[in-house]
């Protein structure tokens, strides 16, 4: 089965990149030339026959123009009321930092919640980001150094920073060690899920 466990929830990958491809109107063929990947081999994680590595899902990225993340985007049915327990919540490593959803994908209202741990000399990426609503940043260990409207802002432990998203952010971990941080977006539009635009597939 092409299906990624993490922490016990399964994410069919297959599915979702044949649900984006039918979204965005491109066949097979175009997808392979786009991508650098056989047609067979698309054919072959759409159907769940194999599983593709993450450097196959940011070639595929790429060539969708949508971030990694979108093939392990969940479409549960939405509650007023959302419990996250450890353990049973949506996880995605990448190079040097790995997302933790908290249950907002569940949720009816416009908010964006997640854990990120950043390894030593990790980013959020090259340029800055800019999407509609609030963010909210809690850095609970560690250290980011977050960059709002190119002002510079270092947070330690137990440090919080809250800004209008519009205005272009970005952040990385300089270190010493690994930096842990609780990320909130908030009122954002209906069609945006910013923790995606976050998460480049060079983190």
């Amino acid at each position: 089965m092409n299906a990624l466990h993490k922490n016990g929830v399964s994410v069919d990958v297959g599915a979702r990149l044949k649900a984006l491809r039918h979204d965005r109107k491109v066949s097979m063929r175009t997808l392979a030339k786009q991508s650098g990947l056989s047609a067979n081999a698309l054919s072959m994680i759409e159907r769940g026959l194999t599983s593709p590595s993450v450097s196959t899902l940011s070639k595929l990225a790429g060539a969708l123009e949508v971030p990694i993340t979108a093939f392990f985007r969940q479409l549960p049915d939405q509650k007023k009321v959302v419990l996250s327990q450890e353990g049973e919540r949506i996880q995605l490593q990448q190079i040097c930092a790995s997302w933790e959803s908290l249950g907002s994908e569940k949720f009816t209202g416009p908010i964006d919640a997640y854990k990120l741990a950043m390894d030593e000399g990790g980013s959020s990426g090259p340029y800055p980001i800019t999407h509609s609503g609030s963010e909210f940043i809690y850095v609970s260990s560690g250290q980011l150094q977050c960059v709002i409207d190119e002002q510079i802002y270092p947070l330690k432990a137990g440090d919080s920073l809250l800004f209008e998203a519009c205005l272009g952010h970005s952040w990385s971990n300089p270190g010493p060690g690994a930096a842990v941080a609780i990320i909130l977006s908030a009122a954002f539009e209906a069609d945006e899920r910013p923790a995606e635009y976050h998460l480049s597939p060079g983190s």
